[in-house]
Protein backbone atom coordinates (compact mmCIF):
# COMPACT_ATOMS: atom_id res chain seq x y z
CA UNK A 1 0.00 0.00 0.00
CA UNK A 2 1.32 3.05 -0.88
CA UNK A 3 2.64 5.20 2.09
CA UNK A 4 1.18 8.80 3.24
CA UNK A 5 4.30 11.10 4.63
CA UNK A 6 3.15 12.51 8.20
CA UNK A 7 1.54 15.95 8.35
CA UNK A 8 3.80 18.81 8.96
CA UNK A 9 3.58 20.30 13.01
CA UNK A 10 5.04 23.83 13.76
CA UNK A 11 8.48 23.05 14.47
CA UNK A 12 9.23 20.94 11.73
CA UNK A 13 12.04 21.10 9.46
CA UNK A 14 11.38 21.51 5.53
CA UNK A 15 15.02 21.05 3.60
CA UNK A 16 15.17 23.35 0.58
CA UNK A 17 17.21 21.23 -2.19
CA UNK A 18 17.88 21.94 -6.17
CA UNK A 19 18.23 19.10 -7.71
CA UNK A 20 18.22 20.71 -11.29
CA UNK A 21 18.71 23.93 -12.67
CA UNK A 22 19.93 27.22 -10.57
CA UNK A 23 17.54 28.58 -8.64
CA UNK A 24 17.18 32.36 -8.15
CA UNK A 25 19.06 32.86 -5.03
CA UNK A 26 15.96 36.08 -3.67
CA UNK A 27 13.55 33.50 -4.31
CA UNK A 28 14.91 30.56 -2.17
CA UNK A 29 15.49 32.86 0.29
CA UNK A 30 12.16 34.62 0.34
CA UNK A 31 9.90 31.44 0.29
CA UNK A 32 12.31 30.01 3.19
CA UNK A 33 11.20 33.14 5.46
CA UNK A 34 7.38 32.37 4.57
CA UNK A 35 7.86 28.97 4.99
CA UNK A 36 9.66 29.97 8.40
CA UNK A 37 6.00 32.52 9.47
CA UNK A 38 4.07 28.99 8.65
CA UNK A 39 6.24 27.94 12.09
CA UNK A 40 8.72 25.67 10.43
CA UNK A 41 12.03 25.40 10.58
CA UNK A 42 13.75 25.49 7.33
CA UNK A 43 17.20 24.89 6.24
CA UNK A 44 18.55 25.59 2.89
CA UNK A 45 20.88 22.57 1.91
CA UNK A 46 24.76 23.46 1.09
CA UNK A 47 24.30 23.32 -2.51
CA UNK A 48 20.82 25.15 -2.90
CA UNK A 49 22.28 28.12 -3.90
CA UNK A 50 25.26 26.84 -6.14
CA UNK A 51 26.02 26.98 -9.97
CA UNK A 52 28.01 24.62 -11.79
CA UNK A 53 27.35 24.85 -15.64
CA UNK A 54 23.49 24.99 -16.21
CA UNK A 55 23.18 22.93 -12.73
CA UNK A 56 22.79 24.44 -8.73
CA UNK A 57 26.21 21.72 -8.37
CA UNK A 58 27.97 18.61 -9.91
CA UNK A 59 26.34 15.42 -9.30
CA UNK A 60 27.87 14.72 -6.49
CA UNK A 61 26.83 18.04 -4.41
CA UNK A 62 23.40 17.89 -5.92
CA UNK A 63 22.89 14.10 -4.67
CA UNK A 64 24.35 14.95 -1.42
CA UNK A 65 22.17 17.76 -0.42
CA UNK A 66 19.39 15.21 -1.48
CA UNK A 67 20.75 12.29 0.75
CA UNK A 68 21.05 14.31 3.85
CA UNK A 69 17.94 15.59 3.19
CA UNK A 70 16.40 12.47 3.04
CA UNK A 71 17.93 10.66 5.65
CA UNK A 72 17.69 13.40 8.39
CA UNK A 73 15.31 12.17 10.50
CA UNK A 74 13.99 15.93 11.59
CA UNK A 75 13.66 16.51 8.02
CA UNK A 76 9.60 16.19 7.26
CA UNK A 77 9.45 17.90 3.91
CA UNK A 78 11.76 18.38 0.74
CA UNK A 79 10.98 21.32 -1.22
CA UNK A 80 12.61 21.92 -4.78
CA UNK A 81 14.34 25.27 -5.62
CA UNK A 82 13.20 24.83 -9.21
CA UNK A 83 13.05 22.68 -12.07
CA UNK A 84 15.04 22.65 -15.29
CA UNK A 85 17.25 19.60 -15.72
CA UNK A 86 19.33 17.48 -14.15
CA UNK A 87 17.44 14.81 -11.28
CA UNK A 88 17.89 12.55 -13.82
CA UNK A 89 22.02 12.20 -13.48
CA UNK A 90 21.35 10.55 -9.56
CA UNK A 91 17.98 9.19 -9.86
CA UNK A 92 19.58 5.36 -9.67
CA UNK A 93 21.66 6.73 -6.08
CA UNK A 94 18.90 7.91 -5.10
CA UNK A 95 16.68 4.60 -5.17
CA UNK A 96 19.39 3.15 -3.26
CA UNK A 97 18.35 4.89 -0.06
CA UNK A 98 15.86 3.60 2.52
CA UNK A 99 13.01 6.06 1.14
CA UNK A 100 9.94 4.11 2.24
CA UNK A 101 11.92 3.70 6.07
CA UNK A 102 10.85 7.41 7.03
CA UNK A 103 8.76 9.41 3.83
CA UNK A 104 8.87 12.72 3.55
CA UNK A 105 6.86 15.06 1.26
CA UNK A 106 8.75 15.55 -1.69
CA UNK A 107 7.30 19.04 -3.53
CA UNK A 108 7.91 20.00 -6.80
CA UNK A 109 6.91 19.86 -10.84
CA UNK A 110 8.91 20.09 -13.92
CA UNK A 111 12.08 17.40 -13.52
CA UNK A 112 10.92 17.04 -10.31
CA UNK A 113 8.48 15.14 -12.11
CA UNK A 114 11.53 12.22 -12.35
CA UNK A 115 11.88 12.61 -8.14
CA UNK A 116 7.86 11.71 -8.30
CA UNK A 117 8.52 8.71 -10.44
CA UNK A 118 11.62 7.65 -7.85
CA UNK A 119 8.69 8.22 -4.65
CA UNK A 120 6.23 6.18 -6.49
CA UNK A 121 8.36 3.41 -7.50
CA UNK A 122 9.18 3.49 -3.24
CA UNK A 123 5.24 3.58 -3.16
CA UNK A 124 5.39 6.90 -1.22
CA UNK A 125 3.26 9.49 -1.90
CA UNK A 126 4.46 13.41 -2.96
CA UNK A 127 3.32 16.64 -3.85
CA UNK A 128 3.29 17.86 -7.45
CA UNK A 129 3.32 21.79 -6.95
CA UNK A 130 4.63 24.94 -7.24
CA UNK A 131 8.38 25.44 -5.81
CA UNK A 132 10.38 29.01 -4.30
CA UNK A 133 9.32 31.41 -7.08
CA UNK A 134 5.70 31.19 -6.15
CA UNK A 135 6.14 30.01 -2.52
CA UNK A 136 7.62 33.56 -1.77
CA UNK A 137 4.15 34.95 -2.73
CA UNK A 138 3.25 33.62 0.85
CA UNK A 139 0.12 32.58 2.44
CA UNK A 140 -2.98 35.21 0.51
CA UNK A 141 -2.10 32.99 -2.35
CA UNK A 142 -4.95 30.57 -3.01
CA UNK A 143 -2.69 28.06 -4.32
CA UNK A 144 0.35 28.35 -1.66
CA UNK A 145 -2.51 27.89 0.34
CA UNK A 146 -3.64 24.38 -0.73
CA UNK A 147 0.02 23.77 -0.60
CA UNK A 148 0.40 24.70 3.54
CA UNK A 149 -3.25 22.66 4.32
CA UNK A 150 -2.20 19.66 2.57
CA UNK A 151 1.21 19.49 4.39
CA UNK A 152 -0.60 19.77 7.56
CA UNK A 153 -2.69 17.16 6.62
CA UNK A 154 -5.19 17.82 4.63
CA UNK A 155 -6.76 16.97 1.20
CA UNK A 156 -7.63 20.00 -0.84
CA UNK A 157 -10.20 18.84 -3.32
CA UNK A 158 -9.40 20.56 -6.76
CA UNK A 159 -12.17 21.81 -8.35
CA UNK A 160 -11.55 23.81 -11.92
CA UNK A 161 -13.56 24.98 -14.88
CA UNK A 162 -15.02 22.30 -17.81
CA UNK A 163 -13.51 22.95 -21.16
CA UNK A 164 -15.43 22.40 -24.39
CA UNK A 165 -12.93 19.27 -25.07
CA UNK A 166 -14.18 18.01 -22.23
CA UNK A 167 -15.27 13.74 -22.19
CA UNK A 168 -17.93 13.84 -19.41
CA UNK A 169 -17.84 10.66 -16.74
CA UNK A 170 -16.63 9.10 -13.51
CA UNK A 171 -13.74 7.56 -12.77
CA UNK A 172 -11.87 6.01 -9.74
CA UNK A 173 -8.57 5.40 -9.33
CA UNK A 174 -5.09 6.44 -8.30
CA UNK A 175 -3.64 9.76 -9.55
CA UNK A 176 -0.13 9.84 -10.87
CA UNK A 177 1.66 12.16 -13.76
CA UNK A 178 3.54 15.25 -14.32
CA UNK A 179 5.89 17.05 -17.34
CA UNK A 180 5.12 14.60 -19.80
CA UNK A 181 8.47 15.44 -21.68
CA UNK A 182 10.51 13.99 -18.42
CA UNK A 183 8.04 11.75 -17.99
CA UNK A 184 8.46 9.99 -21.46
CA UNK A 185 12.35 9.59 -20.58
CA UNK A 186 11.49 7.27 -18.64
CA UNK A 187 9.03 4.78 -20.05
CA UNK A 188 10.45 1.16 -19.96
CA UNK A 189 12.99 2.07 -16.86
CA UNK A 190 12.18 0.87 -13.22
CA UNK A 191 11.03 5.07 -12.69
CA UNK A 192 8.14 4.83 -15.59
CA UNK A 193 5.20 6.66 -14.22
CA UNK A 194 3.20 6.58 -17.52
CA UNK A 195 1.29 3.38 -16.27
CA UNK A 196 -2.02 1.98 -17.07
CA UNK A 197 -5.31 1.97 -14.87
CA UNK A 198 -4.59 5.14 -13.34
CA UNK A 199 -5.98 8.81 -13.67
CA UNK A 200 -3.59 10.38 -15.76
CA UNK A 201 -2.44 14.21 -15.10
CA UNK A 202 0.01 15.74 -17.83
CA UNK A 203 1.71 19.00 -18.72
CA UNK A 204 4.26 20.20 -20.09
CA UNK A 205 6.03 23.83 -21.76
CA UNK A 206 7.93 24.80 -24.66
CA UNK A 207 7.23 21.50 -26.33
CA UNK A 208 6.07 21.48 -30.15
CA UNK A 209 2.55 19.84 -30.68
CA UNK A 210 4.16 17.22 -32.92
CA UNK A 211 6.63 16.29 -30.16
CA UNK A 212 3.42 15.59 -27.30
CA UNK A 213 1.74 13.67 -30.30
CA UNK A 214 4.58 11.68 -30.64
CA UNK A 215 4.79 10.74 -26.86
CA UNK A 216 0.81 9.81 -26.93
CA UNK A 217 1.36 7.60 -29.84
CA UNK A 218 4.64 5.70 -27.58
CA UNK A 219 1.64 5.64 -24.73
CA UNK A 220 -1.04 4.29 -27.30
CA UNK A 221 1.41 1.46 -29.08
CA UNK A 222 2.34 0.43 -25.05
CA UNK A 223 -1.12 0.11 -24.32
CA UNK A 224 -1.03 2.80 -21.51
CA UNK A 225 -3.24 5.33 -23.35
CA UNK A 226 -6.04 2.88 -24.04
CA UNK A 227 -6.14 1.85 -20.64
CA UNK A 228 -5.96 4.44 -18.32
CA UNK A 229 -8.88 5.30 -15.87
CA UNK A 230 -9.31 8.89 -16.71
CA UNK A 231 -7.24 11.57 -17.94
CA UNK A 232 -6.62 15.13 -16.59
CA UNK A 233 -5.08 17.62 -19.21
CA UNK A 234 -3.34 20.20 -17.69
CA UNK A 235 -1.45 23.45 -19.53
CA UNK A 236 0.36 23.42 -22.07
CA UNK A 237 2.50 26.61 -22.53
CA UNK A 238 5.02 28.39 -25.12
CA UNK A 239 4.04 26.28 -28.32
CA UNK A 240 2.90 27.40 -31.51
CA UNK A 241 0.44 26.36 -33.97
CA UNK A 242 1.55 23.67 -36.76
CA UNK A 243 0.25 22.65 -40.37
CA UNK A 244 -2.08 20.03 -38.54
CA UNK A 245 -3.28 21.15 -35.54
CA UNK A 246 -4.34 24.84 -34.12
CA UNK A 247 -3.90 24.16 -30.18
CA UNK A 248 -2.30 21.25 -28.65
CA UNK A 249 -6.01 20.37 -26.46
CA UNK A 250 -7.17 19.80 -30.82
CA UNK A 251 -4.58 17.14 -30.98
CA UNK A 252 -4.98 15.68 -27.37
CA UNK A 253 -8.80 15.31 -28.04
CA UNK A 254 -8.16 13.60 -31.67
CA UNK A 255 -5.67 11.42 -29.89
CA UNK A 256 -7.77 9.99 -27.08
CA UNK A 257 -11.42 9.84 -29.71
CA UNK A 258 -10.94 5.94 -29.50
CA UNK A 259 -11.16 5.47 -26.01
CA UNK A 260 -14.54 5.85 -23.23
CA UNK A 261 -12.86 7.37 -20.08
CA UNK A 262 -13.39 10.53 -19.08
CA UNK A 263 -11.06 13.67 -19.94
CA UNK A 264 -10.66 16.35 -18.48
CA UNK A 265 -8.72 19.84 -20.37
CA UNK A 266 -7.88 23.02 -18.79
CA UNK A 267 -6.87 22.14 -15.58
CA UNK A 268 -4.43 24.40 -13.44
CA UNK A 269 -2.05 22.19 -13.93
CA UNK A 270 1.55 23.43 -15.53
CA UNK A 271 4.35 25.96 -15.66
CA UNK A 272 1.81 28.44 -15.43
CA UNK A 273 0.85 31.02 -12.50
CA UNK A 274 -2.00 29.12 -10.94
CA UNK A 275 -0.71 25.77 -10.58
CA UNK A 276 -2.73 24.03 -8.21
CA UNK A 277 -0.96 21.56 -5.83
CA UNK A 278 -2.18 17.59 -6.34
CA UNK A 279 -0.93 14.47 -4.22
CA UNK A 280 0.77 12.03 -6.64
CA UNK A 281 -0.34 8.85 -5.67
CA UNK A 282 -3.07 9.60 -4.14
CA UNK A 283 -6.67 7.82 -4.63
CA UNK A 284 -9.03 10.06 -6.10
CA UNK A 285 -12.67 10.17 -8.04
CA UNK A 286 -12.37 12.39 -11.07
CA UNK A 287 -15.53 13.68 -12.23
CA UNK A 288 -15.89 15.40 -15.63
CA UNK A 289 -19.45 17.50 -16.11
CA UNK A 290 -21.10 17.54 -19.27
CA UNK A 291 -21.93 21.14 -18.55
CA UNK A 292 -19.52 23.67 -19.97
CA UNK A 293 -20.84 26.38 -17.54
CA UNK A 294 -19.75 23.62 -14.57
CA UNK A 295 -16.51 22.49 -12.62
CA UNK A 296 -15.16 19.41 -13.16
CA UNK A 297 -13.65 18.14 -9.41
CA UNK A 298 -10.66 15.89 -8.21
CA UNK A 299 -12.17 14.68 -5.12
CA UNK A 300 -9.50 12.89 -2.78
CA UNK A 301 -10.61 9.56 -0.61
CA UNK A 302 -9.96 9.16 2.85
Amino acid sequence: MIKTPKPLQKGDKIAIVSPAGIPVAAHVNAAADILRQQGYVVEIMPHALGKWGSYSGTDEERFSDLYDALTDPSVRAVLCGRGGYGVVHILDRLDKLPLSKDPKWIIGFSDISALHALMHKHEIKSVHASMCSHIRLGESDPDNKLLFDLLKGEQPNLFFKSSPYDRPGVADGKLIGGNLAVLADLISTPYDLLLPDTILFIEDVAEPIYKIERILYQLALNNVLPNLKGLIVGQFTEYEADHNYETMEDMISEMVKPYNYPVAFNAPIGHVFHNSPVIEGAHVTLRVTADTEDYNSLIYWP
